[in-house]
C-alpha cells in the first residue's frame, strides 16, 4: 500500500512480525528525532555507522537526537564490504553491551547497503533481537537492501551466507541525502532500480533511462520518484513472500553471477556494477535458452548505459574463479546454483519456481565468454 502527500510517500510493508512504514520524504532526516519517538519510542538508540558516513550524517544526526531529549550513541565501523564479517559484528555488539545497552535499545543504521546489512544483524542477534530503524543514506539502500528485512555478513565462501531475517520498525528515506554522493556512487544504486524495472515493470525501466541524467545529478524530484517507485514494486514483492520461499527469489535477478563476481574480486567489484554485468550475463543466458525473448538482452544493455553500466568486468582469476563461488549461492540446492530468467523485459520467466537450474557447461560457456579466462 502506498500513501502520498506533498513533499513525500509512504509505503506499507507487510512482515510476520506487523507491517512497518517506509517514508521518502525530502528533508526527513531533519526531523528525524520526532519520527523516531513518534514511530519507534525507545529508552536508547544506538546509531550505528561507518568512519566515512559517521562524520558526515551519524553524527549530525546524534546531535540532533540528543538535542531532542533522545538518549542517543553513535558506534561506527571501518568503512567497506571488508567490514561486513562476524568479527565485526562481535565487536560492535560487545561496544553495545559495554555501554550497558539493553533490551530497550533501538538500532538505528544509517548509512548504505553495508552498513544496514551489519547494523540489522547486530539488531537481529543483540540480547535475541531489539527493533532497527533503517535510515539509508546511499542509494543502493534507499532503493533496495533497506526494505526486506535481509541482514548478514559475508563470509570466505560467499557473500551474504550468515544472517537473519529481521524486519526493520521503519525506514526513513531523505532524498537529499543523495546530494551527498557522486554520480558514480549514485549508479551503484540505481543498478538495482534498473533491475526493478527488468523484472517487474517496463515502463519504470523506459522511464528511469529517459531521466538517467537527472537521477545521476542527484536531482532531489527524480531521486524521490524512483526511490519511492522501486520500494512500492519490492514491498509488494516482499509483502507477499517474507522469507523468500517463492516469489522473492525474483529480486535475486543478476545477483547469482553478480555475487559470485563480487567475491572473486575480492570485493573490490561494487556492488552495482557487479549486479549490472550480472544481469547481462543471465539475460544472455536466458536468450541462449530459448527463455527470454530475443532483443531483451539489448533493451537491458541500453538502459544500463544510461547509467555508465553494464560491461563485463575482468576479475583475477576470470571465469574460473567466479565459476568456484556459484554453488555457494544462497539459491543454490546441492551446490548447484540456480538462475532469476526473464521471460521479456518487466516478466520473469517461471519454471517449477522463480529459479531455475542451468546446465554447468552453458554457465561456463557465458561466463568465459563475457569475463575471460582471466590471469
Amino acid at each position: 500500500m502506498t500513501r502520498a502527500w506533498e513533499g513525500g510517500a509512504h509505503v506499507t510493508v507487510e512482515s510476520r512480525s506487523g507491517a512497518y512504514p517506509v517514508l521518502v520524504e525530502p528533508g526527513a532526516y531533519r526531523r528525524l528525532p520526532a519520527l523516531l519517538r513518534d514511530l519507534v519510542p525507545g529508552h536508547r538508540y544506538a546509531f550505528i555507522s561507518d568512519d566515512v558516513v559517521g562524520p558526515l550524517h551519524g553524527e549530525p544526526l546524534v546531535a540532533a537526537s540528543r538535542a531532542a531529549g533522545l538518549a542517543a550513541t553513535l558506534f561506527t565501523f571501518p568503512a567497506g564490504e571488508g567490514s561486513k564479517t562476524r568479527k565485526q559484528w562481535s565487536i560492535l555488539t560487545d561496544e553495545m553491551l559495554s555501554a550497558t545497552m539493553g533490551r530497550d535499545t533501538v538500532v538505528v543504521a544509517v548509512g548504505g547497503g553495508v552498513v544496514g546489512d551489519l547494523a540489522g544483524f547486530v539488531a537481529a542477534t543483540f540480547l535475541r533481537g531489539v527493533p532497527l530503524v533503517q535510515v539509508p543514506t546511499s542509494l543502493v539502500a534507499m532503493i533496495d537492501s533497506s526494505v526486506g528485512g535481509k541482514t548478514g555478513v559475508d563470509v570466505k565462501a560467499g557473500k551474504n551466507l550468515v544472517g537473519a531475517f529481521h524486519p526493520p520498525a521503519a525506514v526513513i528515506i531523505d532524498p537529499e541525502a543523495a546530494r551527498t554522493l557522486n554520480a558514480r556512487e549514485r549508479a551503484q544504486g540505481l543498478a538495482e532500480a534498473v533491475k526493478h524495472g527488468a523484472i517487474l515493470d517496463e515502463g519504470y525501466l523506459a522511464r528511469l533511462a529517459q531521466h538517467a541524467s537527472a537521477l545521476l545529478a542527484g536531482d532531489v524530484d527524480a531521486t524521490e520518484w524512483a526511490v519511492a517507485r522501486s520500494v512500492e514494486l519490492k514491498a509488494d514483492v516482499v509483502s507477499r513472500d517474507e522469507r523468500e520461499s517463492g516469489l522473492r527469489e525474483i529480486l535475486n535477478f543478476g545477483h547469482t553471477f553478480g555475487h559470485a563476481m563480487e567475491a572473486a574480486s575480492g570485493y573490490t567489484l561494487r556492488h552495482g556494477d557487479a549486479v549490472a554485468a550480472g544481469m547481462v550475463l543471465e539475460s544472455r543466458l536466458g536468450e541462449a535458452l530459448g527463455v527470454t525473448d530475443a532483443g531483451t538482452t539489448s533493451r537491458l544493455e541500453d538502459a544500463l548505459s544510461a547509467f555508465g553500466l553494464g560491461s563485463v568486468p575482468s576479475v583475477s582469476g576470470g571465469a574460473a574463479a567466479a565459476l568456484a563461488f556459484l554453488g555457494a549461492d544462497k539459491k543454490a540446492r546441492q551446490g548447484r546454483p540456480r538462475f532469476v530468467l526473464l521471460r521479456r523485459v518487466g516478466c520473469v520467466a517461471k519454471a517449477d519456481t522463480w529459479s531455475r537450474e542451468v546446465p554447468r557447461d552453458t554457465v561456463e560457456a557465458m561466463l568465459t565468454h563475457g569475463m575471460g579466462t582471466g590471469g
